[in-house]
């Protein structure tokens, strides 16, 4: 049932992102190959996946969550452009294919992640007849704080001024809840804006979101030193190789592991309180700390 999920998800999101590059005009034909190769270069969509799984359980239409998720993987596929240029990760490979800064050059890769990130918005402000104005502007505030100072750059600024320092459990865990956590947390929000859920219901699926992004970040940690270049997509070893802040390198791998699991725990107790079937969403969470990519 999950597999099959991730996989409707995937095709969904990639249609629509598809689409919504080719509307593009010609007039700057290598930005917007280069968008396309940053966008379109495959992967889990974690994000789209939590937008449309969380929205359809409680209620909202398939078509009315489209440019949500869509949205939110614009942002990060323009994060991982900018996280791998010189002048932060300098990584040459990205799910297993050139970077955008290697497969074109790096002031278009600049550029291109500009334009993923702009693209987002407009495709969250686009008219629809199913969802009003003030939730449209609810998730626009919420993309944009978790993408920005409050949220991803934030955790990035922090991570790089980390590298070949060390800090404590408690800095490890805000620079994650910013860095990575911010945004999947912020795919569970748009949701919640599109379904118009409960009081009770946001409360319970933001404490989910919140223990399974920081999860997925303990896991991508362990990842990097127990996977292979070629599960990983990029060079195995990386963050240790360039002496950066990690959960492994903070608890000790076995730690780490238990980390993951605890913050797994929790998020699956936050969903017990859910009067809606949780199954899919719960499937999800074990699958964070499962992956081998």
């Amino acid at each position: 049932m999950l597999a099959q999920a991730i996989e409707k998800y995937q095709q969904r999101v990639d249609n629509v992102l598809r689409n919504k590059l080719a509307e593009l005009d010609d007039s700057a034909p290598e930005l917007k190959a280069a968008m396309s190769h940053g966008a379109l270069l495959g992967g889990k969509r974690i994000r789209p996946f939590m937008v449309y799984s969380i929205g359809e359980m409680l209620g909202a239409d398939l078509a009315l969550l489209d440019n949500a998720a869509a949205a939110i993987e614009c942002i990060h596929a323009y994060s991982l452009i900018h996280d791998d240029l010189p002048a932060m990760d300098d990584d040459a490979l990205r799910r297993g294919k050139p970077t955008v800064h290697i497969a074109f050059d790096e002031a278009t890769a600049i550029l291109a992640g500009d334009a993923l990130q702009t693209l987002a918005f407009e495709l969250i402000c686009q008219p629809n007849d199913n969802i009003s104005a003030q939730q449209q502007l609810a998730m626009v505030t919420a993309l944009a704080k978790a993408s920005g100072y409050s949220g991803m750059c934030g955790g990035q600024a922090i991570d790089l001024s980390s590298t070949d320092q060390r800090i404590n459990l408690e800095q490890l865990t805000q620079l994650h809840n910013k860095k990575t956590g911010a945004l999947i947390s912020c795919a569970a929000e748009l949701a919640l804006i599109a379904a118009n859920a409960s009081q009770k219901e946001q409360q319970i699926i933001r404490e989910f979101a919140a223990n399974i992004g920081l999860a997925f970040q303990v896991q991508d940690d362990i990842l990097d030193i127990t996977s292979s270049t070629e599960e990983l997509g990029k060079p195995q070893g990386s963050d240790e190789e360039a002496n950066k802040s990690t959960f492994p390198r903070l608890l000790g791998l076995q730690g780490a592991n238990e980390c993951a699991e605890q913050l797994i725990n929790d998020a699956l107790s936050a969903l017990a309180n859910l009067t809606y079937n949780s199954q899919l969403i719960a499937d999800f969470a074990r699958y964070i700390i499962a992956r081998r990519l």
